[in-house]
């Protein structure tokens, strides 16, 4: 046999009900003069709960869209402050490469001021060949610079190397440390000539060049010497600073010397230099 199925009306009907039935009760109380204790209870036991209830659905809307409104707030603050963040970023990284290219053209003012009798023009590097070194390298001035050949270049302390080839915009430059440089380099302390050769494993290795045919017969020439260009070089201009003698060796034949010079010039991280608008005078 089929048991009956439990009444389905709907919840809200009965809600909906209750809520004109006491409203009806309310009416006739106010109607008549009559507010007596069943109609007082009845709207306790009916309208105390409905306003709870519809107090607590009230603050936990308004709790929930304080909630989201603060988030949001979050949200924008926090892409605010990473707007800032990297603005701040962008003016440090910006006012330390203004403080890197201002204390270079420190050393180059300086420097143009220690070669005051040559006539320099400044130029930037713009590139270098596939070497970790500036052995050769491109800058961007060229012929209608006033640019020529075998004009020497020199940055930081002292001597960089020779112009090997002119473009009208640009000019390439190859460095005393290449391989293939040969400068006719004089001892500063004794006037003695000899022979600086770029050398790129030595500089790897040891961060230096070399020196050799050094003719040193009273043994004058010592650790720490400086090395300049001679006045005998067909293409150097003399005076220039190369580096200083670091090590120091007799060769085979008793007659000469030879050994290893650590260059003034930083070759790893060269960004400007001067170029002297001469040429030398060989008197050919």
């Amino acid at each position: 046999m089929k048991r009956r199925g439990k009444s389905s009306f709907p919840s809200k009907y009965i809600l909906l009900l209750l809520t004109v039935i006491c409203i009806m009760l309310l009416f006739a109380g106010y109607a008549t003069g009559y507010a007596g204790e069943p109609i007082r209870t009845i709207c306790n036991y009916v309208f105390v709960p409905m306003q709870k209830g519809l107090d607590y659905v009230g603050e936990s809307i308004s709790i929930n869209s304080d909630d989201t409104k603060t988030k949001e707030q979050l949200i924008a603050e926090n892409a605010q402050l990473q707007e800032q963040i990297d603005e701040l970023s962008t003016q440090l990284t910006n006012t330390r490469l203004q403080q890197s290219e201002l204390d270079t053209l420190r050393e180059l003012y300086d420097l143009d001021q220690t070669y005051a009798d040559y006539k320099t023009t400044g130029a930037h590097v713009i590139g270098k060949g596939t070497s970790n070194w500036f052995n050769t390298f491109t800058i961007d001035k060229g012929s209608k610079d006033g640019i020529k050949v075998d004009m020497n270049v020199i940055a930081g302390s002292g001597l960089v190397g020779i112009v090997t080839d002119v473009g009208k915009n640009y000019a390439v430059v190859r460095a005393i440390i290449d391989d293939t440089s040969n400068v006719s380099g004089m001892i500063l302390s004794n006037n003695d000539n000899c022979i600086v050769s770029g050398n790129l494993k030595s500089m790897t290795e040891s961060n230096m060049i070399t020196f050799s045919n050094l003719e040193d017969s009273e043994d004058k020439v010592s650790t720490g010497d400086s090395v300049v260009t001679s006045n005998i070089s067909d293409k150097y201009l003399p005076g220039l600073l190369i580096g200083y003698v670091t090590d120091i060796t007799e060769d085979n034949n008793n007659l000469t010397k030879s050994g290893e010079i650590t260059p003034v010039v930083d070759f790893k991280h060269l960004q400007d230099v001067l170029v002297i608008m001469q040429l030398k005078e060989t008197g050919k």
